[in-house]
């Protein structure tokens, strides 16, 4: 049978096996190409060996997968929560991202490990540790990101979830519909004391810090490992939804917990580092006041001007330019702002960028937001997440609800 993207409420139900198999593919490709430029740059460092990425499947977690085995030639162990497809029902988009990855990487002759269990548990953990010393295998880098509305405490069993809602009063923005481009106004009323909390349980840096703890206790971290989490901040027009909310206290929280890693890795001369992302579609992001509107307008300005990017190109960059450069005299420092975060969101706040996209959102309608916006751009990325609309695929060929390629 053929798949169409089945999306209630800005929300895409199902997935495209070939869809995700190509996009993956197209990844790597893009890739392979910017291994081959950065490889005749002067002062680009190629000494990642090992990494361990946490939340692999998809998103900045899967792409950081892909830099790291085709950039760099990584060996990586993956770990990530998905289903499997079957004859009632397809798998999820990550679980054919991770196969189609570790398929890649086999035929590259680079070893990759993908776990498919809750990252949050101790349990997992110790799978990660024991593969490791099996294959003998040391991190010199390990990627936390991690973005699930839920977490157990492994010594608790206590579960959390998390929300995104503003803190102290309501807050209301405008949104619209991915596939018709209606647009509405929609409220997030303030989150409680409770739910503040339970955000920070699942979205916080507990569990990271809980990860680098055990893995350093077990001896699987290379001297000078590096680890580094994901975050993004995003314009004024957001921070009541976004970074002053439930989940920037969350990112706030992460932050701190990366200055108590770079503490517990000084014995091994290691690092820790929140890099703040650029704003992409995401789940998530599509049923936050504001946010797609917001996206909409910035992928616009920014194509225009020639620097908008994906997953792929950010995390590209972000090894590149951010993590593995060096100078004349050796290793250079990772650029850092003054709290010391990698801003790899740069572009995106570029006073440039961001005086033209002000400019242009409180003009944008429901019957201009396709020339206001870029609402094709933002419809392609969200379907794309799920396998759909991705170049190079035959969606009226039939397509099997198969758990393996």
């Amino acid at each position: 049978m053929s798949v169409k993207p089945m999306v209630r409420s800005n929300i895409c139900l199902n997935s495209h096996p070939e869809g995700c198999r190509q996009a993956v593919l197209d990844q790597i490709s893009y890739t392979k190409a910017q291994k081959e430029k950065t490889a005749k740059k002067a002062g680009i460092h190629r000494s990642v060996k090992n990494v361990l990425v946490l939340g692999c499947s998809t998103g900045y977690g899967l792409a950081s997968r892909i830099t790291a085995a085709f950039a760099y030639d990584a060996a990586t162990i993956g770990v990530s929560f998905e289903k499997a497809g079957s004859e009632k029902k397809f798998g999820t988009p990550g679980w054919y991202n991770n196969m189609t990855f570790d398929q890649e990487a086999g035929k590259a002759g680079l070893f990759s490990y993908t776990i498919n269990g809750d990252a949050y548990s101790d349990e997992v953990k110790t799978q990660v540790i024991e593969k490791a010393k099996e294959q003998g295998i040391k991190f010199d880098l390990v990627v936390y990101s991690l973005a699930s509305p839920v977490r157990t405490d492994p010594v608790t069993k206590v579960m959390y979830k998390s929300v995104i809602k503003p803190v102290g009063s309501d807050f209301s923005g405008k949104t619209f519909d991915t596939m018709t481009g209606e647009m509405k106004e929609i409220t997030a009323s303030a989150a409680t004391e409770d739910e503040i909390a339970q955000t920070i349980k699942v979205m916080g840096g507990e569990d990271w810090i809980r990860w680098i703890d055990q893995l350093l206790a077990s001896d699987v971290l290379e001297k000078g490992c590096t680890t580094v989490a994901y975050s993004y901040i995003g314009p004024e027009v957001s921070q009541a939804i976004y970074r002053r909310g439930t989940i920037g206290m969350a990112k706030a929280d992460l932050e701190k917990k990366a200055r108590d890693i770079r503490s517990k890795l000084s014995g091994i001369s290691g690092s820790a580092y929140v890099s703040v992302n650029k704003g992409l579609v995401t789940r998530a992001s599509a049923v936050i006041p504001i946010i797609p509107l917001y996206l909409s307008v910035l992928f616009k300005v920014m194509k225009k001007q020639g620097s908008h990017e994906g997953c792929i190109e950010q995390i590209n960059r972000l090894f590149a330019d951010r993590l593995y450069i060096k100078n004349q005299d050796g290793n250079a420092p990772v650029p850092v702002d003054e709290e010391n975060r990698i801003r790899i969101d740069d572009w995106e706040m570029a006073p440039a960028v961001q005086s033209e996209v002000s400019k242009i959102m409180p003009m944008v309608t429901a019957e201009n937001i396709s020339e206001l916006g870029d609402l094709a751009g933002y419809r392609h990325d969200f379907l794309a997440a799920n396998g759909f609309d991705i170049p190079g695929v035959d969606y009226e060929s039939d397509v099997e609800r198969y758990d393996t390629i």
